[in-house]
């Protein structure tokens, strides 16, 4: 057979139920091509390991070549070498090959070595078909719910589901989605733990561009779910706005200027409360360091103020941040965005303010806290769907302002328990300058007695301790250690940054 006649012609041969599509058409797959590649792999090892997208067990059509696949993986990854004979003792009376003759069938696979001359075309069109299998698989699915009305009804809900499909099939997670081994989960944690070592900074994660969150977190890690809460007037928003321009920023430069992965990643913001040129006008008021209040007035200060807000916005026009204001968004509705525009742009963050803006299911909709509950476990998914870091911002109950210490505890997440249950990291963002502001005392005057001039006075002194102070306070993390990370906070600008580049010792909050 011509490696032409190899590489063009798929057959079928295999009659395992599920093997042919509807109308009685066959299933895409290429029996000789998986036979080649095993082949291949059988005379030389090395063959798989220069593979640029290795194939796993479940990407063969041929039940017998699955386990020969997957054995000569396990062999592989203690180091030994897997050849018809090393494989014998494995496949002894193994019922598939049994059907292909017996363990004879190892050996017939090496007998030409035609597969080394086209090993990558042949690993290519092996994924390919397998590919095409699973959107049979999907579309005979859409198919069948489509036309079945005997339970609820749900349009929306099939086609978020055939969506998913769809993106889980695109990002090679369908085929192939098989538990990990061990090894291959320990290649993953090491690759993890090298990163964070090449960096310097510790980071294994994506950068928040505030190296006070980086060096106590190690950065934002994949498939995990961060809930950052406050009360009204703390800086949430503006805290991950900040964040969301740092770590798209990062990527800018790197793609512009090259050198080591620094953390960035293109950035996906889905805002429920403000609208995208709000947004915009934060992050262009903080790089040009013009005030939100007199960008919106036009207080710019003449030409000089509208030449840095130019510079501002051309440097920032191929920022890869993209951001959503759709309002009253369904969790689902969210999460076919999310997966857009993970296909589209390759996003490695996702945003969302804030959580109790996101609308539930029509099942959870009589029950907030089970509409809370849908929520969360839905952006846990996206999380461990998409394989990167989603950050939802939380409301906090108003027993805070009930206490005398306002510092937020995790009992104060508002509506479900489920939130924390969910969440990788739980971080408050607290102030305390916002709440000395609220108990001013009168200014004193000359009819003022000595004890309201002191109780100002040291009313003062405690204003100018907290000014532009604020503490992050990471109260859950599954990977590491809680405590405290302080920060600064520009008012004006709507900046947060970290004290390393400020002369901050003491914060008089911990």
């Amino acid at each position: 057979m011509s490696e032409d006649t190899l590489l063009l012609n798929p057959t079928v041969t295999n009659t395992d139920s599920g093997s042919s599509a509807e109308g009685g058409r066959a299933l895409p797959s290429n029996v000789e091509a998986e036979a080649a590649f095993l082949g291949a792999v059988l005379i030389d090892n090395s063959v798989y390991e220069e593979l640029p997208n290795p194939l796993r067990p479940e990407h063969f059509f041929v039940p017998a070549h699955r386990l020969i696949m997957e054995r000569v993986l396990t062999m592989m990854e203690r180091g030994a070498t897997a050849s018809p004979v090393t494989l014998k003792p494995y496949f002894e009376g193994n019922e598939h090959l049994e059907q292909l003759g017996g363990t004879t069938y190892l050996a017939r696979l090496t007998s030409d070595g035609h597969g080394l001359l086209a090993t990558r075309q042949l690993a290519e069109q092996i994924y390919d078909l397998a590919l095409l299998r699973e959107l049979v698989t999907v579309g005979r699915t859409l198919v069948s719910d489509a036309l079945d009305t005997s339970e609820t009804v749900e349009p929306l809900k099939q086609i978020e589901t055939a969506e998913k499909a769809l993106f889980d099939i695109a990002e090679g997670t369908n085929v192939g989605n098989a538990a990990k081994s061990f090894g291959m989960a320990a290649k993953e944690a090491l690759k993890q733990a090298q990163r964070a070592m090449n960096s310097g900074r510790g980071l294994s994660g994506r950068t928040t561009g505030l190296p006070t969150i980086d060096e106590k977190t190690a950065g934002l890690h994949d498939s995990d779910l961060i809930i950052l809460a406050g009360r009204p007037g703390m800086g949430k928003t503006s805290l991950v706005t900040n964040i969301a321009f740092n770590t798209a920023y990062e990527h800018l430069k790197q793609q512009r200027d090259g050198g080591p992965d620094s953390g960035g990643a293109p950035v996906a913001f889905f805002s429920l409360e403000m609208s995208a040129d709000q947004l915009a006008t934060r992050i262009l008021s903080e790089q040009a360091e013009i005030s939100s209040e007199d960008l919106r007035s036009g207080d710019i200060g003449g030409a000089a103020g509208f030449q840095r807000l130019s510079e501002a916005s051309q440097r920032l026009a191929d920022l890869p941040l993209y951001i959503d204001d759709t309002p009253a968004l369904t969790i689902d509705g969210l999460l076919m965005r999310a997966r857009r525009l993970k296909r589209k742009k390759d996003i490695g963050l996702v945003i969302v303010d804030y959580l109790q803006l996101l609308q539930g299911s029509a099942r959870s909709k009589d029950n907030r806290v089970n509409e809370i509950s849908e929520i969360s476990r839905g952006l846990k998914t996206l999380a461990k769907d998409l394989g990167v870091p989603v950050i939802a911002l939380s409301q906090l109950s108003r027993a805070v302002e009930q206490r005398e210490d306002k510092k937020p505890q995790l009992s104060d997440l508002r509506e479900s328990g489920s939130i924390e249950q969910d969440a990788d990291m739980v971080w408050f963002i607290y102030r305390g300058e916002y709440y000395h502001n609220q108990v001013k005392p009168e200014t004193p005057d000359d009819t003022s007695t000595e004890d309201a001039k002191l109780k100002y006075q040291q009313w003062q002194e405690k204003q100018l301790e907290l000014a532009g102070k604020a503490t992050l306070i990471v109260a859950k993390q599954r990977h590491g250690s809680t405590g405290n990370v302080r920060l600064h906070f520009q008012g004006e600008y709507t900046k947060f940054t970290s004290p390393a580049y400020r002369d901050y010792s003491d914060y008089g909050e911990d």
